[in-house]
């Protein structure tokens, strides 16, 4: 948990204006009480990096004052050009969690951007929403909390776990996640797990996940046709939402050339806040749904966390 520390808090009475340095303010349930920002929304606070704004003086040898990026609060000793949506910082009482990372560039509207042609905010600057309120001030001490993706992959296969067969699915799907995220600035620990086609253990199994927190499952396996064939069935009743259309885009796009594939029975949905994808056992098939899924997968993630981000 890196520390950091509270360089400036700055609050502005209206919108497309730069903010200006107060000594101490006050959070609620909106956002920095007094801050034109503040609202029902996920953007209520926003954030700078102290080393950002350092990056961009000895890049431009334009300096800058706090607030001048329109930025709620500077902070020093985390890179917030490294953070991710979900992390959190804590600051005395108060507990932020990242909501969005950067926002469309104001162009011409922004006074630096007029000067120098380039700002920091747009892509390097996060926004929080308030989970806990109270009191900052310049000089306060705090932590970041970084989020790591927590994601379990569980395959399906009575001759695999018997020892009979490699398991080739399941780390398949493990490279495919590491290959995607590593391009991203998410963090991620994936756990593999290897059961029979056993209904009762798969749900037993989910359940686990999702009670330590888990942000996505992966299954893999029995999610054919076949009388040991029961993922489909066990994810549909463990899930709370169920979410047809990615499935049902997959099996169309492949479906068309190899029509055995309108065979899987795969699922998509949501138990809480977890993400649980049953995908079929081959390896082909696992790197195109996979491939598919993760086009969504961080808008699931945000909008199940309650994130308006449209």
């Amino acid at each position: 948990m890196p520390p950091i520390k509270v360089v400036s808090v700055n609050l502005s009475e209206k919108v497309g204006t730069y903010k200006v340095p107060v000594d101490e303010a006050t959070l609620d349930a909106r956002g920095l009480v007094g801050d034109a920002h503040a609202g029902d929304w996920h953007r209520q606070v926003s954030m700078l990096g102290k080393a950002s704004v350092e990056r961009f003086t000895a890049k431009t040898g334009r300096e800058v004052c706090p607030g001048e990026f329109a930025e709620n609060l500077l902070i020093d000793g985390a890179d917030l050009a490294e953070a991710c949506i979900l992390d959190r910082f804590r600051i005395g009482g108060v507990e932020l969690v990242v909501t969005q990372i950067g926002k469309k560039c104001h162009g011409d509207d922004c006074v630096i951007f007029r000067e120098v042609g380039q700002c920091v905010m747009p892509s390097e600057g996060v926004f929080c929403r308030v989970v806990s309120g109270g009191t900052v001030r310049a000089g306060d001490a705090g932590e970041h909390l970084p989020k790591t993706l927590d994601i379990r992959v569980i395959t399906l296969s009575d001759r695999a776990e018997a020892g009979r067969y490699e398991d080739r699915s399941g780390p398949a799907v493990r490279t495919c996640l590491e290959e995607f995220f590593a391009e991203t600035r998410w963090r991620l620990a994936v756990e593999n797990v290897l059961l029979p086609d056993d209904a009762d253990r798969l749900a037993a199994e989910l359940a686990a996940a999702r009670d330590a927190g888990a942000d996505a499952v992966f299954t893999t396996g029995g999610t054919g046709v076949g009388p040991r064939d029961v993922t489909p069935e066990v994810v549909t009743a463990f899930c709370d939402k169920l979410v047809p259309g990615i499935t049902e885009h997959i099996r169309l796009k492949y479906g068309a050339d190899k029509p055995n594939a309108l065979l899987s029975r795969s699922v998509a949905g949501l138990a809480g806040t977890m993400q649980v994808y049953a995908l079929p056992g081959s390896v082909r098939a696992v790197n195109e749904y996979t491939t598919e899924i993760l086009k969504t997968f961080e808008h699931v993630l945000q909008m199940a966390h309650g994130l308006d981000v449209h």
